[in-house]
């Protein structure tokens, strides 16, 4: 007998676990690291687990046999079918499960399940709609450094290609180019080393200096500005009728605002609920069905 829900929203940079009753009623939510699929299926798994456990222990319950738990996923990298498909095998026990991308709940929860599109930008980026027809349609989310245009990795990939050009003497230094050396390692051989080890996660962290420096560095700006175009191209691609809402959603949403073109800030709408909500409402028309 199920007794509880679980919702996962997994990315390139954390997780969040949002724990619930079977008829819906959220009682509590956990946090842990990454669990996109690009980190292993171990690790994903792993970091679920922890955030699944901090949310019972938020919410003051012993933690349930899983086979006592349906569990509904949003995970970046379900795109790769045979990722997705080892995470499913690896299953550590819940008696349901339900998984799809992080674009998918994340329309889900924007929307509380009705047509509607989202963007989601974070560590990386996707866009996806919800169609009248009730059909899903992802638009970017090839990955990194392939795409995932206007993430934060994207954003920081460019921020560093700059650092290196000004400390090749290709462009005149400015302090935004060095404080993303300084975030880096410091210098040459260190930056070198940081580069060798660096994950989309690492790129992703020096998205905070492209938007400290974006009003007083041209560089850092041209960055902003063409995320912001980027932004536009995919809500086009999602619905060139303009008739559907769409939701900025991810830790960047709020910080591009600024740098959107006016006829993209005429679109948007505020999410009505998270990727975690969405992914309750997976499970939910998944046990349903």
């Amino acid at each position: 007998m199920i007794e509880f829900l679980l919702g996962v929203d997994g990315g390139g940079s954390g997780t969040r676990v949002r724990l619930a009753r079977t008829d819906g009623i959220e009682l509590a939510e956990g946090v842990s690291g990454p669990s996109g699929l690009m980190h292993g299926i171990a690790n994903a798994w792993k970091a679920v687990e922890e955030a699944a456990a901090m949310a019972y222990r938020a919410a003051e319950l012993a933690p349930p046999e899983r086979s006592h738990v349906a569990i509904g996923l949003g995970l970046a990298g379900v795109h790769n079918k045979q990722w997705a498909a080892e995470f499913v095998a690896a299953n550590p026990g819940y008696a349901r499960i339900a998984l799809e991308s992080d674009g998918h709940t994340t329309v889900l929860g924007a929307h509380r399940g009705q047509p509607g599109a989202i963007i989601a930008l974070g560590t990386g980026s996707v866009g996806e709609i919800k169609r009248l027809d009730g059909v899903h349609v992802e638009v970017g989310g090839w990955g990194f450094p392939a795409g995932d245009e206007a993430s934060g990795a994207w954003m920081g990939l460019r921020a560093i290609n700059h650092m290196q050009q000004v400390l090749d003497g290709r462009q005149p230094t400015d302090a935004f180019s060095h404080d993303v050396a300084q975030a880096c390692g410091g210098e040459r051989t260190a930056i070198q080393n940081w580069l060798a080890r660096a994950s989309q996660t690492n790129y992703a962290q020096l998205a905070r200096l492209v938007l400290q420096h974006g009003e007083s560095n041209e560089v850092a700006r041209a960055i902003l500005l063409e995320a912001g175009r980027q932004v536009e191209l995919m809500g086009n691609a999602l619905d060139g009728t303009g008739t559907l809402p769409i939701a900025l959603c991810g830790g960047l949403a709020a910080p591009l605002r600024p740098y959107l073109p006016v006829s993209m800030l005429r679109r948007i709408v505020n999410p009505q609920g998270d990727s975690a909500a969405g992914a309750l409402r997976l499970i939910q028309q998944h046990l349903k069905g």
